[in-house]
């Protein structure tokens, strides 16, 4: 019998959180917070269970929960968003990226895929018999090269798949960079699918570069959100996807047979929660005081910081500790150190080890500090 995905294995997300579980380390592998979700959001999410509201979402998602996504995103990137035919909810951020795939990718098509990526990204482009393109990220800053870009763009080139702020390098983009792809899109007419999931974890008064402030590029985009990486529920996977009505339209035709809709008493809580816009706008300000308390901790240890301008992780160049594969070395971390991390070589399909690891600050000052404790004494 043959499978789609004969030569993949376990995620190593889910390797290195037993790993941890097994020898009781600090985990900061995964990318989820030690720390639970607001009291307030959980409350409106019982309330509205209390209420009824117990069956069946509209397939495309809550009504009001769509209309304060569109409200949100008018305040924040001045584009005005209609929620009936450009909003889609869905179960977490990463459903909404293979979504958007299994709309447009077929046999032969290919698509462009920054390196080292999200794990998603390129099983879901090979599972609706796409064809990755991968385009390695310049290292150590992890930009990318527009001209290579360029060079790879071919006759069978459907999609590129942007992730700003980045999983998992921290990186992000930059104005300039949407203005090359805005002239890739509008050359090639590629299909852009921007994976926007850490959009308010971003520092240093930093403007989040989203697809939905180039309208030239959005009119060709998927764009893709998670609520969970927002507001600390990653359990919920509750997300949502962004597209102009005429991709939107072919988007929902998948979408109605892979999950239908989404949970209903989550999506009334959340379009309440949305009402009171500070509970987003604090995210970048809190965030950064974790990197940087993270930072502050590691700053005697022999672990060498790279730039973390977004998201929730911190890479560590450990060339001065060991001269071990990353994967190794983060196995014998969990074990002998008591401190988990994953490998960035995992996020390259060949490997590439620049013995470079990715850490989590999502967590509670006190994790921080005893993983940092841990962590200086090698």
């Amino acid at each position: 019998m043959n499978f789609k995905l004969p030569n993949v294995g376990t995620t190593i997300f889910s390797v290195m959180s037993a790993l941890a579980a097994s020898h009781k380390a600090i985990n900061l592998s995964q990318g989820f917070p030690d720390y639970d979700c607001s009291d307030e959001l959980k409350a409106m999410v019982n309330q509205a269970m209390v209420e009824g509201h117990n069956q069946y979402a509209p397939m495309p998602g809550l009504p009001a929960l769509k209309i304060a996504i569109a409200q949100k995103i008018q305040s924040l990137y001045h584009q005005t968003i209609d929620p009936d035919s450009e909003i889609t909810i869905t179960p977490g951020g990463t459903y909404a990226i293979f979504t958007a795939i299994a709309t447009c990718i077929g046999p032969g098509d290919e698509v462009i895929v920054f390196e080292p990526a999200y794990d998603s990204y390129i099983p879901n482009i090979l599972v609706n018999g796409g064809i990755p393109v991968r385009i390695p990220l310049v290292y150590p800053n992890y930009n990318i090269d527009w001209d290579v870009v360029q060079s790879k763009i071919t006759a069978r080139t459907k999609m590129i798949i942007v992730n700003t702020p980045h999983n998992p390098t921290a990186s992000v983009l930059q104005a300039n960079d949407l203005q090359e792809l805005e002239k890739l899109v509008e050359q090639f007419n590629l299909v852009v699918l921007s994976d926007e999931v850490y959009e308010h974890l971003i520092f240093d008064n930093a403007l989040h570069q989203s697809i939905l402030r180039y309208p030239a590029i959005f009119r060709n985009s998927f764009v893709a959100y998670s609520f969970g990486k927002v507001f600390h529920n990653t359990g919920w996977k509750m997300g949502y996807c962004v597209a102009p009505a005429h991709l939107m339209n072919e988007y929902r035709k998948v979408h109605q047979f892979l999950c239908f809709s989404v949970n209903t008493p989550m999506q009334y809580g959340l379009a309440k929660f949305l009402e009171q816009p500070n509970h987003y706008l604090e995210l970048p300000a809190f965030f950064q005081r974790k990197r940087d308390l993270f930072l502050s901790l590691m700053k005697d240890s022999k672990f060498t910081p790279l730039h973390s301008a977004g998201s929730y992780f911190q890479l560590m160049k450990y060339d001065r500790i060991s001269d071990e594969a990353d994967k190794d070395f983060v196995v014998r971390l969990t074990k002998e150190a008591g401190v988990a991390a994953i490998p960035v070589s995992a996020f390259y399909q060949e490997g590439t080890d620049n013995k470079v690891i990715r850490f989590c600050f999502a967590k509670k000052d006190e994790t921080l500090v005893s993983a940092a404790e841990r962590l200086r004494k090698l």
